[in-house]
């Protein structure tokens, strides 16, 4: 009896342990949690301000970058409205100014103060300014402005003796006309008649007198090309090259005014006259003109009075004397 009621207090005993045990395990494990949530607590706590301050950031970056992208789009908004502000501007100048371009034009081509009073022509000595007023076909009385320069100009050098022509307006109502002409200088021997040639080959009237010009015979330019205005064919001008040096030396030599025609029709024995004193000179090539205008001005002075030929047309470096043959 006696061991059996021990080992049934022993039991109970165990029993209430175990419930103060499970009891004290129980406020362990509530207090172990309570501190893991305090702990989590805190922690979210710091997370939260983490996260807090990380949106407060971004949120002030997102509102500096809303306010600078504002501000520039404001800016770009100042500048469009400038930009088309100077636009108008420039548009209402070039609008004004054309409209004063445009007054000032219909005023001068309309009023009577612009109309020509004079037509000066300069310069002219070949041309008389009758003539070249005629080929310009301008009008006393008519508006200075109603013509056009480069059609008054190709007009009056239909005129073969005009090389070039400038034309001015002298505001109000005087126009000058200054041309420069073409002089000339030899007349070339054409079916029985005489053409004008000035030094660079142009043809420049066609007339019954030479005017006591030095005649060329012996051209090769085109009959139906010896016209007013046209120029000699390339031969002809290559030989009127050999001319010129014959004449120059003529001048140079004491021979000036004395050669009255040159035929060029063989390049290697031009052919020169001298009517005052009647000789026929056989000049050959362009070679030596120097000592041949000596030698035909020697024969001169000794033949003085005798019709004839004079021959200097020899190699004069080879020992070939200038002769004289007497015409029959």
């Amino acid at each position: 009896m006696n061991l059996a009621k021990k080992k049934k207090k022993n039991s109970n005993i165990t029993k209430g342990q175990a419930k103060d045990r499970k009891k004290e395990n129980d406020a362990k494990i509530k207090e172990r949690e309570k501190r893991i949530k305090e702990k989590n607590k805190e922690k979210s706590n710091d997370e939260f301000e983490v996260e807090t301050e990380k949106l407060i950031q971004m949120t002030n970056k997102n509102r500096i970058e809303k306010e600078e992208k504002r501000k520039k789009q404001n800016t770009m908004k100042v500048k469009k409205k400038q930009k088309r502000a100077k636009k108008i501007k420039i548009i209402l100048k070039i609008f004004l100014f054309v409209a004063l371009i445009g007054g000032a034009i219909v005023f001068a081509i309309t009023s009577p103060l612009f109309n020509i009073k004079e037509i000066k022509v300069l310069n002219n000595s070949q041309v008389s300014s009758d003539t070249i007023i005629s080929l310009a076909e301008l009008k006393l009385d008519e508006n200075i402005f109603k013509f056009y320069k480069g059609e008054v100009t190709r007009k009056i050098k239909e005129n073969a003796y005009i090389e070039s022509v400038s034309i001015e307006r002298k505001i109000p109502s005087i126009v000058e006309i200054q041309v420069e002409e073409r002089v000339p200088k030899y007349s070339v021997d054409y079916m029985g008649r005489y053409v004008y040639i000035n030094s660079q080959g142009y043809l420049l009237e066609n007339s019954e007198d030479n005017k006591g010009l030095p005649v060329i015979h012996g051209v090769t330019t085109n009959e139906e090309e010896i016209t007013p205005g046209n120029r000699l064919n390339n031969e002809d001008l290559n030989r009127l090259e050999d001319v010129m040096k014959v004449m120059s030396s003529a001048n140079e030599n004491g021979l000036e005014g004395k050669i009255t025609s040159i035929d060029i029709g063989n390049k290697n024995d031009y052919t020169i006259y001298l009517e005052e004193s009647k000789k026929k000179v056989h000049l050959g090539n362009t070679s030596n003109l120097s000592n041949k205008m000596l030698y035909i001005l020697a024969i001169m002075e000794q033949e003085e009075g005798k019709e004839g030929d004079i021959f200097v047309n020899g190699d004069l470096n080879n020992k070939f004397q200038p002769f004289f043959r007497e015409k029959v």
